[in-house]
């Protein structure tokens, strides 16, 4: 079971929070498994297990994956049992970030058979989910090899499962944007067209916002906020730099581009850090890392990746 190494950082910038699994996440996971169990047995119970199963009947099952992956969710697959009945034991036999190969018992399912069954579709479904975007971020972050860019996720989340999908990002080796939209300023596309109502332009608005964190915000949080402006063309890039963002994000820029993004930086500010996004891919990342750009950010792997294949099955 391997992890990935993560390339040093040579800028220096204001980092977005970066999840770990902590017992606030827990209480999270807590909260939300309750409607899931609610969604599951209405309140009710599994009519198909009382009609089968012995009240007293226990069973240990193994959690298993059927395709090999980056395994992530186990820690919060245990609340998730522990919610739908407070004696199942979740035991990991593996840990959040391993590579598994298929066939491979990432965990064992143990107490009442009538429990583990009424908790086998929701724990399975988070732990295929998680593990998907886990083994998808990491199959980004591979691609990338020896190239110094980070792999960042985005806000492109399955609503309500945020923070989940972000710690799987993590766990595939992968780095958090911010959480949301409350916790850095990152000028987009539509705001610069709204501030452009009011004749600012991207340096402006830039100029704009940072006088608006050091105002607004004590001292403390006001020098951990990342401001970030995103432009899409090589023509933008000098005059935004003069404000000294922290990051400026190059949208849908081709590597010839990026590349002399890049080169502009690195004569003019090269405390800024460069981000690319826009077709993020597979096939695509290892070509964008070696312009020289600092960060790729990307949903895919929160969008389109597919959810590794893990069963329960009878030991």
């Amino acid at each position: 079971m391997t992890r990935p190494s993560t390339p040093p950082r040579d800028r220096s910038c204001p980092e977005f929070v970066q999840l770990a699994w902590d017992e606030p996440l827990a209480a999270h996971v807590g909260r939300l498994a309750r409607d899931w169990f609610v969604e599951d047995l209405a309140h009710e119970c599994d009519w198909t297990s009382i009609s089968l199963v012995p009240p007293d009947a226990r069973s240990e099952l193994a959690v298993v994956a059927r395709k090999p992956g980056a395994i992530a969710g186990l820690p919060a697959a245990a609340v998730v049992a522990a919610t739908c009945d407070p004696d199942l034991v979740l035991r990991p036999r593996a840990a959040d970030g391993d590579l598994v190969v298929a066939g491979a018992t990432v965990a064992t399912l143990a107490g009442a058979t009538r429990s583990v069954l009424a908790a086998e579709r929701t724990v399975l479904n988070l732990l295929g989910r998680l593990s998907g975007v886990a083994t998808a971020t990491r199959r980004l972050v591979d691609a990338v090899g020896g190239a110094r860019c980070r792999v960042y996720d985005t806000r492109k989340t399955v609503p309500g499962w945020r923070l989940l999908d972000k710690y799987a990002t993590r766990m595939g080796g992968g780095w958090n944007h911010r959480l949301g939209l409350y916790d850095a300023i990152l000028i987009k596309d539509n705001h610069l067209a709204a501030a452009a109502e009011r004749g600012l332009s991207p340096a402006a608005a830039v100029e704009t916002s940072r006088a608006f964190v050091a105002k607004t915000f004590p001292p403390q949080r006001s020098a951990a906020m990342v401001v970030e402006v995103e432009i899409d063309s090589f023509a933008q890039l000098a005059p935004v730099l003069v404000q000294r963002p922290d990051v400026v994000l190059l949208d849908n820029m081709g590597v010839e581009e990026l590349r002399r993004c890049v080169a502009l930086r690195d004569e003019q500010a090269p405390e800024v850090v460069l981000e690319a996004s826009g077709g993020i891919r597979p096939d695509t990342v290892a070509a964008i890392a070696a312009t020289g750009v600092d960060r790729v950010s990307t949903g895919w792997p929160t969008h389109d990746a597919p959810w590794l294949d893990v069963a329960l099955d009878w030991k």
